[in-house]
């Protein structure tokens, strides 16, 4: 191993042959000022930014990938005159100096001319010693940089560099043929990448038009054969959806134990429905089960006393990161949360209706939920909640045209 006197000093690992070791002090631009902080004070303030003109970098542009100037500010023609010596050229490095320090990008063309702001660092290389391309995929990508940065931070009570200390940072200097020859290497595996993540959106992009494809075969009755179909093939009678939904029907009414008179749930509005497959019957939710929007009357919400208790409380945001399982939630419910809410059971299908309509998911635990939410639960088993919210899915795009202010509703086969 290797070690610099450093202002703190870290171990360095050995090097390929033919590299060395050096400090950007010696790679820096000999004719001019290497390293650059960008201006502070009088010299350039809030009054001087304008709606367009002139880029100004800020620390925000800096990200993990390189240089972004669509959070770039801008001055007017006259202040970058002003501040003439911190203007960029292609190929300068800039170094963020405070916050996520060590973060590095290089300035291409289209920068030419920019300026850049105080928390950052302009660092120009002398280019017969160091390719800038190689240098910025160095300090990206070299575990003795991050080592170096958190050696000379540590103890600081901001997170921080200054002039001398990117000075003095150690660089792994290669034979300037060699460096090109990386710097080519990597763009042409970086464009291979580019390439894949590409496909790799197409194949997802395909994926889920074929998945909406099937499942809207499934409820149309072109994904199997349908039972009429079977049944007139193998000589027999079956059980039509119409059939199938009385018995439910039938068995709700007869299995009644709330308070008060049973109430029929409404009956199917089916103008303008589409035409179902034979032995099909378009039915609402609430003939098929429980339908109810969840509780949350309790105000203020963020009443703490309602949460950290042993009762999961799902939201809006849980079920649409369910990809159709709700197996996470972020929230939960105390005794006086459950108290103004309901515990719903697994198996329960969840619906938004706020935010994002109609995403939907199924609990795999028993949880509560907000008025920003509707529960579905089927009766009886005879409907699989699976298949209601793969309907549902399938609709999302024509809601107004499937519930038309009224309950939503779902073709029934047996």
């Amino acid at each position: 191993m290797k070690e610099l006197e450093l202002d703190s000093t870290i171990e360095l690992p050995p090097l390929p042959e033919g590299w060395r070791y050096a400090t950007v002090a010696e790679v820096g631009a000999s004719s001019e000022q290497a390293v650059l902080t960008g201006p502070f004070g009088t010299n350039l303030g809030r009054s001087d930014f304008v709606d367009r003109g002139v880029p100004l970098l800020t620390i925000s542009c800096l990200t993990d990938q390189g240089i972004k100037r669509d959070k770039a500010l801008f001055v007017s023609e006259e202040k970058a005159e002003e501040l003439e010596r911190y203007r960029l050229r292609e190929g300068d490095i800039l170094f963020s100096r405070m916050a996520s320090v060590g973060r590095a990008g290089i300035v291409g063309k289209q920068l030419e001319g920019a300026l850049f702001n105080y928390h950052i660092m302009r660092l120009r290389l002398e280019p017969t010693r160091v390719e800038p391309k190689f240098f910025a995929a160095y300090v990206r990508g070299a575990a003795q940089v991050r080592d170096y940065l958190k050696a000379v931070n540590h103890g600081a009570t901001l997170d921080g560099i200054n002039t001398s200390q990117l000075m003095n940072m150690p660089v792994a200097v290669a034979p300037i043929s060699e460096q090109r020859d990386i710097v080519a290497e990597i763009e042409k595996q970086f464009s291979r990448l580019d390439e894949a993540v590409a496909n790799l959106k197409r194949v997802k992009a395909n994926l889920k038009r074929y998945k909406a494809a099937v499942l809207k075969a499934a409820v149309e009755g072109r994904l199997v054969p349908t039972e009429a179909v079977l049944a007139r093939r193998e000589d027999r009678s079956y059980e039509t959806g119409a059939q199938l939904l009385q018995r439910i029907l039938e068995t709700r009414r007869s299995q009644w134990k709330g308070k008060g008179k049973y109430r029929e749930p409404a009956a199917t509005d089916t103008t303008d429905l589409p035409a179902l497959p034979e032995g099909w019957v378009w039915s609402t939710m609430p003939q098929l089960g429980e339908l109810n929007r969840g509780k949350s009357k309790h105000r203020p919400r963020d009443d703490p006393r309602l949460y950290g208790g042993p009762y999961p409380f799902i939201q809006t945001g849980d079920v649409r990161r369910s990809e159709g399982s709700i197996t996470e939630h972020g929230q939960t419910y105390s005794e006086l949360g459950l108290q103004q809410s309901r515990l719903w059971p697994a198996g329960t299908l969840c619906i938004t209706i706020a935010a994002n309509i109609a995403e939907t998911g199924i609990l795999k635990f028993p949880a509560c939920f907000p008025d920003s939410v509707v529960g579905f639960a089927a009766n009886g088993g005879v409907v699989t909640t699976q298949y209601v919210d793969y309907f549902i899915r399938t609709a999302r795009d024509k809601l107004d045209w499937f519930a038309s202010g009224k309950c939503p509703v779902i073709p029934i086969v047996s």
